[in-house]
C-alpha cells in the first residue's frame, strides 16, 4: 500500500490503512485501521466501533499496516491497539458472518487480523490491550511478541460456545504459553482471563492502569529501539526457528547456516560497534548493517 510518509521527528502522519492520504481529519467513510509512525515506532490502531471486531476487509487492512512495519527500514517496532477503553478487539465480526462471510474466508497473507499467520517477521510487535480481547482478538494478542495490558483488560476464547474453534492460532499458541490444563480449560469453556491472572501466568509482560497502557507500550518500544536492529531481527529469527526444538536441536539449527538474519548479524558493522561503544563509554550508533 501507499502508506504515506513516515515521520522520525516529533510530528507524526496518521494514515488510513488503504493509504488514501487522509490525516487526522479523516475521510467520509472512516478507515477501520489507522497507523502513526513516530521515532521508529508504528502504532496501529483498530477502530471499528462498537467492539473493534474484524471482518475480511479489516484483516487485509491490518496486514497492510504490519507489512508496512516489516518493509519500511525506518520503522523498528510495532504497537497494535484498539480504539477506546472497552474493547481491544472482539474477534471475528459475527454480523459479517451472519451476512454471509464464510468462516474459512480468505483473510489475506497475514491470516486473521493480519498478524496471526505472518511468519518470519524481523520486527517485534507489542499488543497494547486496552480492554476486552475475545476470540480472534485474543489470537491477535497471542501472535504479538510482547503484551502490555490495562488493569481492566480480559482475554477469552469463546469459540467452542459458538460451535467453532479458535483456529487463528488460539488452539495452537495458547497451550504453548500456559500450563496445559489452564489452556484446555480456557479453550473448552471460554472462561475470561483477567489481566492480573494473565500476568501471574506469564502470558503478558505488564499490567497498568487503563490510562497508562499506551505510554507503557511506547516506553517498552523505545527500549527496544535502543537495541541493535540486526540483533533484534536475529533474535526473532532464532526464536521462530527453534522454539519447538530441544536445546540440542536448537544449537544444531543455530549453527546450520540456515538462518540468514543470524549470519548477517554476526558479520555486521553493528556487531563491532556495540563492543567499541561500550569500551569507549558512549552510546552506540546503530547502522543496521
Amino acid at each position: 500500500m501507499a502508506a504515506g510518509r513516515d515521520t522520525t521527528g516529533p510530528e507524526a502522519v496518521t494514515t488510513g490503512a488503504a493509504g488514501d492520504g487522509t490525516t487526522g481529519r479523516g475521510p467520509t467513510v472512516p478507515e477501520p485501521v489507522m497507523s502513526e509512525a513516530v521515532a521508529g515506532v508504528l502504532t496501529i490502531t483498530l477502530d471499528r466501533p462498537p467492539a473493534n471486531a474484524v471482518d475480511v476487509a479489516t484483516s487485509h487492512a491490518l496486514y497492510e499496516a504490519f507489512a508496512r512495519l516489516e518493509n519500511d527500514t525506518s520503522l523498528r517496532v510495532g504497537i497494535v491497539t484498539g480504539h477506546g477503553d472497552r474493547f481491544f478487539c472482539a474477534g471475528w465480526d459475527l454480523k459479517a458472518a451472519a451476512a454471509g462471510e464464510a468462516v474459512d474466508a480468505d483473510h489475506g497473507p497475514g491470516g486473521f487480523a493480519g498478524l496471526t499467520e505472518l511468519h518470519g517477521r524481523t520486527k517485534p510487535v507489542i499488543a497494547a490491550v486496552n480492554g476486552l480481547a475475545a476470540g480472534g482478538g485474543f489470537e491477535l494478542v497471542l501472535a504479538a511478541d510482547l503484551v502490555v495490558a490495562a488493569e481492566h483488560a480480559e482475554f477469552s476464547l469463546p469459540e467452542a460456545t459458538l460451535g467453532i474453534i479458535p483456529d487463528a492460532g488460539g488452539v495452537l499458541r495458547l497451550p504453548r504459553r500456559l500450563p496445559r490444563p489452564v489452556a484446555v480449560e480456557l479453550l473448552l469453556t471460554g472462561r475470561k482471563l483477567g489481566a492480573r491472572e494473565a500476568l501471574g501466568l506469564g502470558l503478558i509482560n505488564e499490567v497498568v492502569p487503563g490510562a497508562e497502557v499506551m505510554s507503557a507500550a511506547q516506553a517498552l518500544a523505545a527500549r527496544i529501539v535502543r537495541s541493535a536492529p540486526l540483533a533484534v531481527a536475529a533474535i526473532l529469527e532464532v526464536l521462530d526457528a527453534t522454539e519447538a526444538e530441544s536445546v540440542t536441536a536448537g544449537y544444531e539449527t543455530l549453527r546450520s547456516g540456515r538462518l540468514p538474519g543470524y549470519a548477517a548479524m554476526l558479520t555486521s558493522q553493528d556487531a563491532a560497534e556495540g563492543p567499541a561503544a561500550f569500551a569507549e563509554r558512549r552510546a552506540p550508533v546503530w547502522m543496521g548493517r
